[in-house]
């Protein structure tokens, strides 16, 4: 079974991995004191923090999610912080003015979303001119698995990208944030690798997602459960690359 949604972003955002490039994304937008930012898809406000540090006393931060328990859990975790709001709302429709925020960011969220391209116009619409949108998304369509059996570990990889909505959205930013009418500052690759089996189990969902492509008929039983059982007691090998985008309204 997968983990909680709230407790894998958790984990998720507490891997090596997760808080270094969390930490640059945040400091790519180049926030400052006095500003409103808005923080779309926020979770259960992981990232909440960090931004209203840097916007201060005198800014704001507004968090956007379209799950009610997603905003439940962030305002008990940011209770104390009065320059931080949250709001529910989806991606494709914000409940924001236009022109109103000088910053804005999306950290794993348009992998998911029905339409990209009008996500990210959306943004660029609530952007005030020469607002920054960051964005921090994965390319599933780059995940390897280091293995014996290359086929099943090419099977594998290919069932995960495909139970992603947009599975190769991470190289799209800067064409679909061009095509908004932004201009692309900057685009960094980010290689994200896993050495240990219970962080990639967690993440990538070696077990859970093994199972689900047996009974999907993408893996062959026999197979899948000895690559499992090898990924379990040898060395792991498994990553993907992640792109971060900052472009300017």
């Amino acid at each position: 079974m997968a983990p909680d949604q709230i407790a894998y972003m958790d984990i998720a955002a507490a891997t090596a991995v997760g808080l270094d490039y969390k930490q640059r994304h945040v400091a790519a937008l180049d926030v400052r004191p006095g500003q409103v930012v808005a923080d779309i898809g926020c979770g259960p406000g992981t990232d909440l923090g960090r931004l209203a540090d840097a916007v201060g006393p005198d800014g704001s931060v507004i968090g956007v999610d379209r799950e009610p328990r997603m905003l439940d859990e962030a305002r008990q975790r940011l209770a104390d912080r009065p320059n931080i709001e949250l709001r529910q709302g989806d991606i494709h429709d914000l409940p924001l003015p236009a022109g109103s925020v000088d910053r804005a960011r999306v950290d794993r969220i348009l992998q998911h979303v029905t339409d990209p391209a009008k996500a990210i116009a959306e943004v660029r619409r609530i952007l005030r001119p020469g607002g920054l949108f960051g964005m921090a998304e994965p390319d599933w369509d780059t995940l390897a698995v280091a293995d014996e059996d290359l086929e099943t570990s090419r099977r594998f990889a290919r069932y995960v990208a495909g139970r992603v909505r947009n599975p190769a959205i991470g190289r799209d930013l800067v064409r679909l944030s061009m095509l908004a009418g932004f201009r692309v500052r900057s685009v960094e690759p980010i290689p994200v690798l896993f050495r240990d089996f219970e962080t990639a189990d967690t993440i990538l969902g070696l077990r859970r997602n093994c199972a689900r492509g047996v009974q999907a008929g993408a893996l062959a039983e026999q197979d899948a459960a000895a690559w499992v059982e090898r990924m379990a007691t040898g060395p792991v090998i498994a990553g993907f690359t992640f792109y971060m985008v900052t472009a300017e309204a």
